[in-house]
């Protein structure tokens, strides 16, 4: 350990020297005068803004154009899978035929766990609790409970000092982390409720796993740092949360961003700048055609059911619908819901990340066909507990919400090609032009579907979704991207040094197969 090195050209005590130089200016301390940098207690909130501010949206609100968006979200409307939930779980997964007519086709390159590393990336750069579905809202009036940024304030709330319940209080510079059965859980309340820095993020079985695997990652990585000498409490808490943090962002830049918009689009944005999304120099700000719609692709990649593990459930895999009306007020339910206890509620990597055994398990194809289960959330996974409980509902009325521009007009202005109306024939029947000027997140599924094959993002989503990643990381000056663009990772790698994916990741935190020694 005491060879490791926190950076491929510098060794530690360096880059500990490099890292902490500002660190003293911060009002914020552990003990008696002990600093954490700045970024470690963000603001509250930011407000929301917009990319294409000039450009109409995509129709005027109305009682017939709200009928029209919740018909078009409905159950068993045209959004609607139609999986055979009464075949169960298992078959639901080991049957592809069962998905009526291949309406939930597996990705043959896309693994499982990145459907669930978008949500969790989601959830550390935005939450929109104020606005409501279907009220046109303006964005700059309308707070972001998050950091726009990927500084994980998901997970370390507004540090140890004034988030001390999410802390350990035999170790105040390490998160708590309980034991609810076979392995590791999330720490909670008598009533179940997780004890994190976001809520959300106990929605499903596989996001309170990568929460607690995060959780477990900083603990390693103030073991990491202290193992160099360092005893400094402030100066260990800050060293491992940049540690964290940049590996983080690097999986996001380097694995999840090209799984979802495509390695060329990537490289595009990073070699020829931001060409529409511009984030402003004092303040950080999450576009809406990002939050409402563009990168809510990821509910399209949901399949109705998932393996949580292998051996969990009595010895047999754990497998389950991801969300199942019948589990609630259960207090181990069958379904994948969060906000429980039981020893088989725990994730196994391997189904999620390709660990080179054979069980990883693909993601659903990008399309405009969503998981039936979807249409019937549990109100414990809708944030402000509102209706409709249809999600794809709630993200058409998100349209009107924040009076996005169409698809179509967002691809003249970027003069990328644009769906023709007979690719979205389907909406003709309202008689509202939809199928001319559409919602932007059906047109950004359409286009997925149509352009990219299903396996990513096409020209207007993939761009939205790409400029924004990049640019917020680009705007963060504490982010490795703009403080040493040159960095990378060299914590233990299956790819060797400068390489760090997921699976490396989770095996740092200890929650990977061999870890468990599964």
């Amino acid at each position: 350990m005491s060879q490791a090195r926190f950076c491929r050209t510098e060794p530690i005590n360096t880059m500990r020297r490099a890292i902490l130089g500002g660190v003293g200016a911060t009002a914020l301390t552990i003990g008696a005068g002990r600093p954490i940098p700045a970024w470690a207690r963000p603001p509250a909130s930011t407000s929301f803004t917009r990319i294409f501010n000039h450009l109409p949206p995509f129709a005027e609100s109305s009682a017939k154009l709200t009928a029209a968006l919740l018909d078009i979200g409905k159950a068993g409307g045209i959004m609607d899978a139609k999986d055979n939930l009464a075949a169960g779980p298992i078959l639901l997964i080991t049957e592809p035929a069962l998905s009526a007519n291949n309406q939930n086709a597996a990705m043959p390159n896309g693994v499982a766990g990145t459907t669930f590393m978008g949500q969790f990336i989601d959830h550390d750069m935005t939450f929109d609790a104020t606005s409501r579905l279907g009220v046109p809202a303006k964005p700059r009036q309308s707070p972001n409970s998050r950091v726009p940024s990927l500084d994980l304030d998901s997970v370390y709330g507004d540090g140890p000092i004034a988030d001390p319940l999410l802390y350990d209080p035999a170790d105040r510079i390490k998160f708590k982390v309980e034991s609810g059965g076979l392995f590791e859980d999330l720490p909670r309340t008598r009533e179940n409720r997780a004890i994190i820095a976001d809520p959300r993020n106990d929605e499903h079985v596989m996001l309170a796993g990568l929460q607690v695997a995060f959780l477990l990652f900083h603990n390693r990585a103030v073991d990491y740092v202290r193992a160099t000498g360092e005893n400094d409490s402030g100066r260990v808490f800050a060293l491992a949360r940049q540690l964290t943090t940049w590996h983080y962002q690097w999986i996001v830049l380097h694995e999840i961003l090209p799984s979802f918009i495509g390695q060329a689009m990537v490289n595009d944005i990073l070699a020829r700048k931001l060409r529409f999304y511009h984030p402003d120099d004092d303040e950080a700000a999450m576009p809406v055609e990002f939050q409402g719609a563009a990168y809510r692709f990821g509910h399209s990649m949901v399949r109705p059911s998932y393996r949580a593990n292998l051996k969990g459930d009595n010895g047999n895999p754990f497998f389950g619908l991801i969300f199942d009306p019948a589990g609630q007020g259960q207090a181990d339910p069958m379904d994948m819901r969060g906000g429980a206890r039981a020893r088989r509620r725990f994730v196994g990597w391997q189904t999620f990340f390709d660990f080179r055994d054979g069980e990883v398990k693909p993601r659903k194809l990008i399309d405009t066909r969503i998981s039936t289960p979807l249409f019937n959330l549990p109100l414990g996974a809708i944030a402000d507990g509102s209706t409709p409980t249809s999600l794809p509902q709630r993200n058409l009325l998100r349209q009107v919400t924040w009076q996005l521009p169409s698809g179509q007009r967002i691809a003249q202005e970027m003069g990328a090609p644009a769906l023709a109306a007979r690719d979205l024939g389907e909406l003709a029947v309202y008689g509202l032009g939809l199928e001319r000027n559409t919602p932007l997140w059906y047109y950004v599924l359409k286009e997925a579907e149509i352009i990219g094959g299903g396996q990513n993002l096409g020209p207007v989503g993939g761009r939205i979704v790409g400029e924004v990643m990049i640019g917020l990381l680009q705007a963060d000056r504490d982010s490795f991207l703009s403080e040493s663009p040159r960095w990378a990772p060299t914590l233990p790698s299956s790819g060797g040094a400068g390489s760090f994916r997921m699976v490396d990741f989770l095996a740092f935190a200890g929650v990977s197969p061999a870890s468990r020694g599964q």
